[in-house]
């Protein structure tokens, strides 16, 4: 067993008595000692079904501290771990449970699984027995996650992600963000998603730090656990720090423990930022894909305040440029596709070659997001390529019209989108949610866009609405919005 494959036995081993994992609505709290018993529990039990390296297990569950001990049991029998979304429906699921082909299904008891599998077998029945694995020998490019993407612009791929993918994001976080043991963070992010997994939880615990799993997302519980467990660094998508910034807690709360808030998932609104550096809190951004990291950039948190909006330089053992259309390294300030290379990267597509090969070019993985880079050489990511207007022609970035949407005071969130136009080939078209209703608003919207963009950038069609539609990440869902103006 190499210590790729074990090495949170070694680090159970440094640090036995350290908290690991806390179960945020059921207070259950394991040390790593705790966490090594509950992952020999479950290598037992897989070594007693007969699964084979390289079988796939696949989870339907809420978040919970137990994902851990089955993910790190996992890895240490060879198997892949293969997380579902839980609030998917049958036909998607199902497309994804023919597409990995599992061997067993583990699922929660609290929620209805509309799936069936010949070996099913409940959560909440932890096997008992434990005993040392037995020694299984693997390779650091073997797969140890396989997670679907969400599946917003098109069928759903199975991301394998290697003991080096997985293993290499996390020395790249530890090292470029400074994680260390005394570090502690919150996370509500779904374990079905890399952001929940990779992006702190997985880092944290390599470097023997605490992770305390949130699952129903709340503004307030999640600020009053932020103080409660006094933790230091989490991550959280732009709308839950949107819901976060109106309660009456954030107001009142200085927030001590805290090092610095992270967002990702999406681009975030300027005005978070601002609502955070009002109170003299430390702010910033971070970007990935289940592809890559889900960590690829590091800005200090100094830095994030005097440049809002970054995403910082490639972290320690990663590279990344911006290529233009031509194929070649774009200037400063000039737009193109972000590419990145690195050890973390994912290995392939399940059962998709021609996906696989049309993602990596050269070793470097196109990431599909468009991007910048200023004079210092910091990057920004203003969007998705597909998500790019083209209108009359010129080149729009919905990022940087929504921006210019949430100055005005009234507007709580926004989203652009193109819409195919006879004329212009596309029309912007903008989406906004009103903290109040006002009769003068659209009017007052355009003024703002005819002062801060170019004239063709403005939206020729402003759409007011109660609320946007979210993925289960908290992104604002754009593949729902061209549904919704197809089917009206």
């Amino acid at each position: 067993m190499f210590a790729e494959q074990a090495w949170i036995l070694n680090r159970a081993s440094l640090t036995p008595h350290r908290l690991a994992l806390v179960n945020l609505e059921t207070k259950e709290q394991w040390t790593y000692q705790q966490l090594t018993y509950e992952i020999a529990k479950w290598s037992s039990f897989f070594e007693k079904q007969g699964l084979q390296t390289g079988s796939r297990v696949a989870i339907f569950a809420r978040n919970n501290i137990q994902l851990f001990a089955i993910l790190f049991a996992c890895g240490l029998r060879g198997l892949i771990y293969v997380p579902l979304n839980w609030r998917l429906n049958t036909n998607e699921l199902s497309e994804i449970v023919a597409d990995a082909t599992p061997s067993m299904l583990l699922y929660d008891q609290d929620v209805r699984c509309p799936i069936q599998l010949k070996n099913m077998y409940p959560i909440q029945q932890v096997p008992q027995s434990a005993s040392v694995p037995s020694k299984i020998e693997m390779d650091v490019n073997d797969p140890w996650l396989m997670i679907y993407t969400g599946g917003t612009t098109g069928k759903a791929k199975g991301v394998v992600l290697s003991f080096n993918s997985v293993n290499w994001n996390a020395i790249n976080t530890i090292i470029s963000w400074g994680l260390s043991e005394e570090d502690c963070t919150l996370n509500y992010m779904p374990m079905f998603h890399t952001g929940g997994l990779n992006a702190l939880s997985i880092p944290l615990l390599m470097a023997g730090g605490t992770v305390v799993i949130g699952d129903k997302f709340e503004a307030e519980t999640a600020l009053r656990a932020i103080n409660h467990y006094k933790t230091t660094i989490s991550l959280f998508v732009p709308t839950m720090y949107q819901a976060m910034i109106t309660t009456d807690y954030f107001q009142k709360s200085s927030f001590p423990s805290v090092k610095v808030f992270l967002s990702g998932g999406a681009p975030c609104p300027l005005p978070i930022y601002d609502a955070f550096f009002k109170k003299g809190l430390y702010f910033k951004e971070g970007y990935g894909l289940t592809e890559a990291g889900p960590n690829n950039f590091y800005i200090s948190r100094e830095e994030a305040y005097a440049k809002k909006g970054a995403v910082g330089k490639s972290m320690q053992f990663i590279e990344a440029k911006i290529i233009n259309k031509d194929g070649k390294n774009c200037t400063a300030h000039e737009v193109g596709e972000l590419f990145v290379r690195g050890r973390h990267m994912f290995r392939f597509y399940w059962n998709n070659q021609q996906e696989t090969d049309n993602t990596i070019c050269d070793g470097w993985l196109k990431t599909g997001d468009l991007a910048t880079m200023d004079e210092d050489g910091y990057f920004y990511i203003v969007g998705r390529r597909k998500e790019m207007i083209i209108s009359g022609g010129e080149n729009i970035y919905p990022q940087e019209v929504e921006q210019c949407l949430l100055r005005h005071p009234l507007v709580k969130e926004a989203a652009v989108i193109g819409v195919p136009d006879n004329y212009w080939g596309e029309i912007v078209t903008a989406f906004v949610v009103c903290q109040q209703q006002s009769d003068t608003l659209i009017a007052e919207v355009k003024a703002l866009c005819r002062n801060e963009l170019g004239h063709y950038k403005i939206p020729k069609k402003i759409i007011i609405i109660d609320e946007l539609p979210k993925t289960i990440v908290g992104k604002i869902d754009k593949k729902a919005l061209h549904m919704q103006l197809k089917s009206s």
